[in-house]
């Protein structure tokens, strides 16, 4: 404000000292030239319009959790069952340690293990900031149609040399009353000024900002169905140690199961009842049960390390697990429902959607580079000697860039566009596909669990009867040691398929639940018993 009433109060500002005994010709082609420079410098550039963002070809994010069925038996396992298996890829499998990490040991329910994945897992992280990342994006984007407000404030200091400028004697061509000088300066003076540039009509620009607003949405869309890859990651790999401990637990027994039948053997031996060879048989048998027990314990302890890897735990902490396995009910929403529902719910078919529309906006803007826009750029300041004098100056400009032959460039756009909108269609396209596939795959699972479950249940008792008759008949004499043998292994794989079956239910109840876009949500009520 000083600046201006001085300004009000003195319509000019006397010459620096430095220059007041230069002839007024060459001061004014002087000041005519540092003019124009000072225009030059203060206008912006004028480029060939705003170019079409491209997007890249897929806008599917990679990894997640799956689950594996199939009637190969693993080893240690009959026929009877199907093998199950949780498979973590990509950023999925790895974690940050958490805030405020116990030590020493912890005790894990479910509910905690998922909240503490949420938390940390590697996978939700990528996805949050890749999420942000597109909001930053789309700010970017936006700040094309905004604005553009500056200031600045600079003293300058200058000498001229008026040949190098192009200003002689010679130059103007005719003889003058006196001798033109060389040189201006050196003087200063002081410059403070305001620029604004604001676009006023760019439809490519208009349809970036939507593109990026979609590619936006998709990744918040991804980062809630990173949380259901989570959720399914942290709760399966929980499941396989519920069903490790179980297994060790059955092993226990198989153990004591196997001692009791060596030292019945070992005894009727030494008492010359049976052949040494019976013994023998039985102590083979002993030892490999209890090799089986060591390599279930290591198992559950690379579990337990897995686990932690998932849900932001120290490796090495000693971790406990509450919750055991147990059937659950059978009851599922029938298929039609549940595909309706993955339809509607499912929030990677929701970004794909949203994939499409911004690939469908960007080719729109690519497509806009033909139209012509428009924009305007101003400035105003003071410039003077000093701060007590000084006069105002301004340049104002409006422009009107209209394409006319860019050499392909907007037809090359357009194209790379179009190769973008088939593939995102494409993608969409299969997505539905995927999503029902997933579901039916999920129901047939669980249909395949329940059915696995109480057959496992009938063979293992049938198992316990076999080998407890077998030990009698030993016992009295009318069988020998192989009979007792072949009923051990056969409890030990009916018990395997119990606890396999088991772990088969619950890991397809919550794969069927993530498949139709649910299992955050029922978490809390997919696991009751009956």
């Amino acid at each position: 404000m000083y600046f201006l009433k001085n300004h009000h109060r003195k319509n000019h500002f006397p010459a620096p000292r430095a220059i007041r005994p230069v002839p007024r010709l060459a001061f004014i082609l002087v000041a005519a030239v540092g003019t124009a420079a000072w225009g030059q410098m203060q206008s912006p550039p004028q480029s060939g319009g705003t170019r079409a963002v491209q997007l890249p070809l897929s806008g599917r994010p990679q990894g997640g959790a799956t689950m594996q069925q199939s009637a190969t038996p693993s080893p240690g396992t009959s026929v009877n069952t199907v093998n199950t298996q949780i498979q973590v890829q990509g950023a999925y499998s790895g974690s940050i340690l958490g805030p405020n990490a116990p030590s020493g040991s912890i005790t894990l329910t479910l509910a905690d293990a998922v909240r503490r994945g949420l938390e940390t897992n590697l996978g939700i992280i990528g996805a949050d900031t890749a999420s942000r990342q597109a909001r930053a994006q789309r700010m970017l984007v936006r700040s094309s149609l905004l604005p553009n407000i500056s200031a600045s404030l600079a003293e300058n200091a200058a000498k001229i040399d008026l040949a190098a400028e192009g200003f002689s004697a010679s130059a103007l061509g005719s003889a003058l009353p006196f001798q033109f000088p060389t040189t201006v300066g050196p003087f200063h003076y002081y410059d403070a000024h305001g620029s604004l540039q604001q676009s006023l009509m760019d439809f490519t620009a208009i349809h970036n900002l939507r593109s990026a607003g979609q590619s936006a949405n998709a990744a918040a869309l991804d980062a809630l169905q990173a949380r259901e890859e989570v959720i399914v990651a942290v709760a399966g790999t929980y499941l396989q140690l519920m069903a490790t401990a179980a297994l060790i637990e059955e092993q226990r027994g198989e153990v004591e199961y196997a001692e009791a039948s060596y030292k019945q053997a070992r005894a009727q031996a030494d008492a010359g009842n049976k052949a040494p060879i019976d013994a023998n048989r039985s102590l083979v048998e002993l030892q490999t049960e209890q090799q089986r027990l060591r390599s279930q314990l290591g198992d559950f302890e690379k579990q337990k390390n897995a686990l932690a890897r998932l849900i932001g735990l120290p490796l090495g902490l000693k971790i406990q697990i509450e919750e055991k396995l147990d059937v659950l009910p059978s009851e599922s929403p029938s298929l039609a429902e549940a595909v309706r529902r993955a339809w509607s719910q499912r929030q990677d078919l929701k970004a794909a959607e949203a994939q499409l529309r911004a690939a469908e906006e960007a080719r729109k803007a690519a497509v806009a580079e033909h139209l012509p826009s428009a924009s305007i750029n101003g400035t105003y300041g003071l410039q003077g000697v000093n701060p007590n004098q000084g006069a105002a100056v301004f340049q104002a400009s409006a422009s009107l860039n209209i394409p006319i032959f860019q050499g392909g460039r907007i037809a090359a756009d357009t194209a790379q566009a179009d190769a973008v909108v088939a593939q995102r269609r494409a993608e969409l396209f299969d997505e539905r596909g995927v999503v029902e596939l997933d579901v039916r795959n999920a129901a047939i699972d669980l249909d395949v669990a329940n059915d696995q479950v109480n057959t496992a249940e009938s063979n293992r008792k049938l198992a316990l009867a076999t080998l407890q008759q077998s030990q009698d008949r030993f016992a009295v004499g009318v069988a020998d040691s192989v009979e007792v043998v072949n009923s051990q292994e056969a409890l030990a794989a009916a018990d395997h398929d119990y606890v396999s079956s088991l772990f088969s239910q619950h890991l397809a109840k919550i794969t069927l639940a993530r498949a139709m876009g649910e299992a955050e949500k029922d978490l809390p009520d997919l696991f009751k018993r009956n």
